[in-house]
């Protein structure tokens, strides 16, 4: 379901229950940013991404016999220095668990080049809080009720707390 640019999604029958929420409607994003990315760019950024293509399709986890692809979710400039950022998701229980899905934040440097920032399993959500160079903080949802909060320190992102529904947490061990 998408409701203002939210996705919620919820996958029941015991085995997990995810809530999902974007903070951006893509479209909206690439649109409002006016940072559509050319045919090159959105090579470059599955290249960088680690995706391989096959039959038509960028796949990064190459591994799956079912994969139906990944996709450039988005597009915006996250840290205002006026160069995009993009954001590679795919859907994939065989390579992601029970989270269903892996993402890559790439943003365009000054030489033109995509780096990847951060990345893994999970669903990101860019928070209002935010670290060194203005990076915001990600949350990274998946199965359960307390996820970790990525922020950049100048150098990665790593964790730097864990919250739920903007409340802090303490994960299960």
């Amino acid at each position: 379901m998408t409701t203002n640019g939210m996705v919620s999604l919820s996958l029941l029958g015991g085995v997990c229950a995810l809530g999902v929420m974007m903070a951006w409607s893509p479209q909206a994003l690439a649109e409002s940013a006016g940072m559509a990315l050319t045919e090159a760019d959105q090579q470059a950024v599955f290249k960088a991404a680690g995706a391989v293509q096959r039959k038509g399709m960028w796949l990064m986890c190459a591994d799956d016999p079912n994969s139906s692809g990944a996709s450039i979710e988005a597009v915006r400039d996250l840290n205002g220095d006026g160069r995009p950022e993009a954001v590679v998701t795919e859907g994939s229980t065989f390579c992601y668990g029970h989270t269903g899905m892996g993402f890559q934040l790439l943003s365009k440097q000054a030489d033109g080049r995509w780096r990847v920032m951060t990345g893994g399993g999970g669903i990101p959500q860019f928070l209002k809080t935010h670290g060194v160079g203005r990076w915001p903080d990600i949350s990274v949802g998946g199965p359960g009720f307390c996820f970790p909060v990525e922020r950049w320190n100048g150098k990665a992102y790593a964790v730097h707390r864990f919250e739920y529904e903007g409340k802090r947490c303490k994960p299960q061990r």
